[in-house]
This record gives structure tokens, sequence and C-alpha cells, in this order.
């Protein structure tokens, strides 16, 4: 059987849609979308049918780069007003713990955790104990009469969740499982190192920034900032008298995070609002950028410092604004050296603006390990007509996401 999963990122700016494959023990990507859309403002949905176009469309080209039907996918919460309790349970075990003793475990450990106005969207183990001696991550296989289990069991208001499903229903979509994009985030980039530290995630969106906190790989806060790569297009909109659109393009292909990268004697030509014709200075472009993205990091590490008093030993930045040119210079000088900026080393998308849904394919898949479940979002006659991609997008082995799936699954 082979074993595909399709994700779903639903940005303000534009929707993300991403399929993987999981090939001896590697992630394999198979096709990535991504469509711009202006039915959703700050991670909520505005605009329904806009939105739905938006998901059709990605989803046709999809399709038409693999040849086959999407049918199920993983679908993204944003994480506004999410809850995150300690859940805890207990079972006795017939000799050998199995997959099903450990997925009733995790779900008896939400009794009590999730109030009437909420949904659960998530559990995410602390860790198993077997007969109040051995702790373990993975109890599965093991002689065992009692069985404990510590949990994160993390829910979202009912209208979020409803919403996101029905949308994605009335086109035909299963959602098999929800997530946030906060995980996905993190598990993009999750390893050996910072899953064993205080880890904050800073995801630059359109529209918002998402913090979020992990202790020993474990979420635990997370928060969301009204300010974000819009504010930069609008400087550059502004002080050029251009489209929101054109400063986009012009910033994308342009301009430097830092004016220190920038040249002073370079021009990109565009067309004002007017319609007359300028030349924009590279360097004074990157100056207005600088200027804003340095009040969204010095925002950021502020409401950081608001989250926690504990020492964060790693800052992983990324977002689709972190691919700037310049861009590690301007988060080091704000945030200090424990930042980074997130890198997926996967072919084909080496853009931090999949971070959200790639992560959260890595984080399903694990899912899939703890609970000894072997899934597939594909059937197998539905693939037929692309068996013959396999390993032409194949993920280096020494990438992160392919030391991540190694530390998963083992080599």
């Amino acid at each position: 059987m082979r074993r595909i999963y399709t994700s779903i990122d639903l940005g303000s700016d534009a929707i993300k849609i991403v399929v993987c494959e999981l090939f001896h023990n590697k992630l394999n990507l198979l096709a990535a979308s991504t469509v711009k859309t202006n039915g959703i403002s700050k991670g909520i949905i505005t605009d329904k049918e806009d939105v739905m176009q938006s998901i059709k469309k990605g989803i046709n080209e999809i399709e038409a780069m693999l040849g086959l039907r999407i049918k199920k996918v993983i679908a993204m919460l944003p994480s506004y007003d999410i809850d995150y309790q300690v859940g805890q349970a207990s079972r006795h075990i017939d000799e050998v713990v199995t997959g099903n003793d450990v997925e009733s475990i995790l779900n008896a450990s939400i009794d009590g955790k999730i109030s009437s106005d909420k949904e659960l969207v998530t559990i995410v183990p602390v860790d198993f104990t077997i007969d109040a001696k051995k702790v373990v991550k993975d109890p599965k296989y093991q002689e065992a009469s009692l069985l404990k289990t510590r949990t994160i069991v993390v829910s979202a208001p009912k209208a979020n969740v409803y919403n996101l499903i029905q949308l994605l229903e009335e086109l035909d979509l299963e959602v098999v499982d929800i997530s946030l994009t906060t995980i996905g985030d993190y598990y993009s980039f999750k390893n050996k190192d910072n899953s064993l530290s205080t880890t904050a995630v800073v995801n630059i969106g359109y529209e918002t920034v998402n913090i979020s906190l992990y202790n020993k790989g474990l979420i635990y806060k997370s928060s969301i900032l009204n300010i974000g790569s819009r504010n930069i297009d609008n400087d550059i909109a502004y002080m050029y008298k251009i489209s929101l659109e054109e400063a986009s393009k012009i910033k994308e292909k342009f301009a430097f995070a830092s004016k220190d990268s920038a040249s002073q004697s370079d021009f990109i030509e565009c067309t004002t609002i007017e319609g007359k014709q300028i030349k924009i200075n590279q360097f004074e472009l990157s100056q207005i950028v600088m200027s804003r993205l340095e009040e969204i990091l010095e925002i950021s590490r502020k409401e950081l410092n608001t989250l926690t008093k504990t020492q964060v030993n790693y800052i992983i930045i990324t977002g689709g604004t972190s691919n700037m040119r310049g861009f590690n210079k301007v988060s080091e000088t704000i945030m200090g050296r424990t930042a980074i900026t997130g890198k997926i080393k996967i072919l084909g998308v080496r853009n931090n603006k999949y971070s959200s849904a790639i992560g959260n394919i890595v984080y399903f898949i694990n899912k899939l390990k703890i609970k000894g479940l072997d899934y597939t979002m594909v059937k197998e006659d539905d693939t037929l007509s692309f068996s013959n991609q396999r390993g032409l997008l194949n993920m280096s082995s020494d990438s992160m996401l392919g030391k991540v799936f190694g530390y998963f699954f083992g080599d």
C-alpha cells in the first residue's frame, strides 16, 4: 500500500496544498500548489464562495500534476482561542500493550478537559508509564498490567472547527484529521536538539504573526499578533503610490530584508496607480522593508517575553517573509542569536510558506505510528497513473525533514 497524504493550509493571502508520500521511512514531495484568495481574513473565513473557488483551483492544479483525484485532506485551524489542558488516564492491559490500547487511553485522557463551547483538535502524548515503573514515549508491544498516560489536550472553538469541516465537505473533501498551523510549523523543523529544549516558533504570515511555545516537544502556549507581511506591502504601496499587488511583487522580486545587503545603484521600473512610470531604488526600498520588519520582530520578541519567563533555547522563524534575502541578519539583531530561520530542504518546496502544511503531514504520520496504524489518503487504484513518478521528487536523506523522519521511524 502506498502511503500518500494531502494537507491544506487556508492562509489569509493564499491557500497552500501539499501532497507527500512516505516511502522507505522518508517523505517524498509529490505536488504542491499555492492559490491566492481574498476570502480569508486573519485565518478566519469571511467569504465562503471565494475560498471554495480558490480551493477548487488548487485541488485542480494538484490533480492535473498527479493524475489522481484528491478526496481526503488534513486541515488546519489558526490558533485563535485555543485551550491547552493536561490530561491523564489509566488502563488495565491484557499482557501486551497494543495500538488499540494506546488509542483507548489517549481518548480517555480528554475526559472533563473540553468545555461545552470547544471541540477537540488533537491529543499530544506526553509520556506513558508501564506498571508505575517504566516511563516511555511509545508503549506498544511491551508487557504490562497497568498503563498510564499524560497528555496535552488541545481544543478550539466549535464554530471554527465545524465551519472548516463543512466548507471542505461541500467540496467533496473528507477531513481525516484536524491540527493547528502552529503544530505544523514546529514539526517541519523538529529535531533531536529542539525537541529536548524550550522552543518558540514564530510564523510571519500575511496578516498575522503566530507564536507558539514548546517544552520538550510539547505545545503549551500560543498567541496571534495582528501584524504581518501585508504591513510591509502597505508601506511600499503608500511610499511609491502603487497597488498592493504591485508592492508585493516588487518586495518578493527586488527587496532585501536588510538594507545593508541592498545595492544603491540598482533600480526596478513599475507603474503607479496614476499610470506613471517610476524607478525604485533597491537600497531605499529595502530601507522601507527593513524598518517594518524590525517592528514586526520587535513586537514578536515582546510577546514571547510575555508568554514565558523561561529561557527559550531555540527561536525558529518561518512563514513566507522569512524567505527574503538578508532576513537572518535582521532577525538575529532583533531576536538574538538563538533565532534561526527555518529551512525546508525538500526538492520543489524550499519556501517556508509551506511549513504548516508539510509539518502537519509529519505530525499526522507520527500519530499513526504511536497508534500502530497503517493508512493512506489515496487508494491504490487512484495512484496507478503516476506510479512511475516515485523517486523523481525525493527529499534528500540529509535534509531537516529527513532527519525528523529518521528520528520518528529509525533508519
